[in-house]
């Protein structure tokens, strides 16, 4: 077994004290001081042209032409904790991808410590360099030795294709390219740590679960309790826990890493961001929802067959998206059968002039069918106040939806056969739960590939409290509370949305007085702009 190298903190502890980091993932300041700056526990560091003393020690500086004084360039980037933050005197060892066969071809195997990914790519000459995040991947140096990693896998929350993918590869991640053997799956979600259900995970055990839908390790809502999970992982002897579930989940994770810290436990905390709605804030989009859009459009054909084949057909498929509407934006664009898309960030209204029975009238004349794609928080506001009920939540604090595509299909059949007199034939399909089910498509099974492999890079490096994900295509460490602080929602003012309005030339459902209220008046001014100029 390699010895032991001291760690790169350590040889410096003796010039600031080493307090631990006051909270998770917080913001970086402007101006830090530059003690701040070579503070191990300072979190979020904004570099401003003055070396900055790493980790591993190596310097990271802002970019310069010449040597001239050093001016403030806006550099700054959103750390991630480090098990050496409150555990100075830990010792690091070789990365044992060094004798990896699989990585022997590789022109540079680990990943540079100066090495930062952008959040905004996109920026004017003069504009500041702006957030950036650690780079994931493999590192020099590591915090464990392999064959004393003990590490388990716990999956909490909805059903999402890929969540077995990502377990699978978790495993044969950790086994492969670092040879740990001792791997835990939690059953049950995070009641599963102190309810005694685990199984031992092997390459051979996990070999092909990805060909499945669902989690391997079964999953449930809500369960959390942090000191009974940590007083479990301290018990069995784990030190690497991977967590794959929602913002909720993540949630659960950042507490349970500060829990750790508090305890002053060698245990690294990973994250993996799992949502089927992609309302994860941060990062490019999360696993699961490209096989969810493919998956969608099944429903939708299935949906266009039907009204193209009867008169006067009205098809509603009711597609996730509670707080997000972007399955049901791409799955319209993706489509182009869909002739009206309704999500949560957009209000509409049914009666009245530019409201959608007008347009379904309008849509029936023309063609003879209309087909409407709705995500599942739409419309949520209508269906209550009508149906007079409280709001509840379901174990993980979600509000419970109420079936707004059954009470859309309801109110559109009413509306034509009682007040227009016009016989309509309608189909409403909810493929909800079956795209949920299935196994994740090849594109999203790549994905879940490096989102595993970077959080098992990301832990044995000693990374902890950290989410991993793509921000801009690169993969990238993020701190927990960036992913979990707001969420991902789908922007009325962004060309996205003005291509789905252009491909399906639906009204913006902005007109009605009582909606101006609840929508910005700039924003409803660029939208209503952006309309004329489409239909010019």
């Amino acid at each position: 077994m390699e010895s032991a190298i001291s760690s790169p903190l350590s040889t410096s502890s003796h010039l600031l004290p080493s307090p631990s980091r006051s909270s998770l993932g917080s913001r970086s300041q402007s101006f830090p001081s530059l003690q701040n700056l070579r503070h191990p526990s300072f979190k979020s560091r904004c570099f401003l042209g003055v070396p900055f003393r790493s980790r591993q020690t190596q310097p990271i500086r802002c970019q310069s032409s010449n040597q001239q004084p050093a001016k403030d360039d806006g550099f700054v980037i959103e750390d991630v904790p480090h098990l050496t933050d409150f555990l100075s005197n830990l010792p690091s060892y070789p990365n044992p991808l060094k004798q990896s066969q699989a990585y022997a071809v590789v022109k540079q195997t680990f990943v540079s410590t100066d090495d930062v990914v952008a959040q905004k790519v996109v920026v004017q000459k003069d504009d500041p360099r702006g957030v950036h995040f650690r780079r994931a991947g493999p590192r020099e140096k590591v915090y464990f030795k392999s064959d004393e990693v003990r590490a388990c896998i716990v999956t909490c929350g909805g059903l999402c294709p890929g969540i077995n993918t990502v377990i699978r590869e978790i495993v044969c991640g950790l086994n492969y390219m670092y040879g740990v053997e001792d791997i835990l799956g939690i059953e049950g979600g995070y009641r599963g740590f102190y309810s005694k259900n685990t199984l031992r995970l092997t390459p051979k055990v996990v070999n092909d679960i990805h060909k499945r839908g669902g989690t391997f390790l079964r999953t449930s809502r809500g369960g959390h309790d942090t000191n009974k999970i940590v007083d479990n992982i301290q018990d069995r002897g784990i030190n690497q826990v991977y967590i794959i579930g929602g913002d909720g989940t993540q949630k659960g994770a950042a507490l349970i890493y500060k829990e750790v810290e508090k305890r002053g436990l060698q245990v690294a905390v990973a994250g993996i961001p799992k949502t089927i709605d992609n309302d994860i804030a941060v990062i490019d989009k999360s696993f699961g929802f490209d096989t969810a859009v493919e998956e969608a459009q099944r429903a939708i054909n299935a949906a266009h067959v039907e009204v193209e084949s009867v008169e006067n057909g009205v098809g509603i498929v009711k597609l996730m998206g509670r707080y997000s509407g972007f399955i049901a934006l791409y799955a319209t664009l993706a489509s182009r059968d869909v002739d009206c898309c309704l999500v949560p960030e957009s209000p509409f209204y049914l009666e009245g002039r530019g409201g959608l029975f007008e347009f379904v009238e309008e849509r029936l004349k023309e063609n003879g069918h209309v087909v409407i794609v709705l995500a599942e928080g739409a419309g949520q506001e209508y269906v209550a106040q009508e149906m007079q009920v409280v709001d509840g939540k379901d174990a993980s604090g979600n509000k419970l939806l109420l079936d707004v595509g059954l009470w859309l299909t309801e109110k559109i059949k009413d509306h034509f056969t009682k007040v227009q007199k016009m016989a309509i034939n309608t189909k409403y399909i909810d493929p909800t739960y079956m795209i949920r089910a299935i196994p994740s498509n090849a594109s999203d099974n790549i994905y879940c590939t490096l989102l595993a492999q970077s959080a098992v890079h990301g832990a044995m490096a000693g990374f902890s409290g950290f989410t991993v994900g793509p921000v801009n295509s690169r993969h990238a460490y993020i701190p927990i509370s960036r992913v979990t602080e707001t969420q991902n929602t789908v922007n009325l003012t962004d060309r996205m949305w003005a291509r789905l309005l252009a491909s399906t030339n639906q009204p913006s459902f902005f007109e009605s007085n009582e909606l101006l209220e609840r929508v910005d008046k700039e924003d409803v001014d660029v939208i209503n702009h952006n309309m004329r100029a489409t239909s010019i």
